[in-house]
């Protein structure tokens, strides 16, 4: 079997401050977010229901031609 590696760490030679200082979110924050998410993902569907709409009139259009 495989030793368990050793954790990496960043080189010495890097700045402290080469990475964004995290902020911990409040709770309105976390749910705004994921109310925008919700919003976007629902914006999506929508779309895609639409065409998928457009489609299926097209494709009742060829049953009453063919059927005609």
């Amino acid at each position: 079997m495989n030793p368990p590696k050793a954790p990496t760490t960043l080189p010495a030679t890097e700045p402290a401050s080469a990475r964004k200082a995290w902020i911990k979110k409040t709770p309105v924050a976390i749910v705004l977010e994921q109310i925008g998410k919700q919003e976007q993902k629902v914006a999506g569907m929508r779309a895609e229901l639409a065409r998928e709409e457009k489609e299926l009139t097209k494709l009742q259009q060829a049953k009453k031609v063919l059927e005609g």
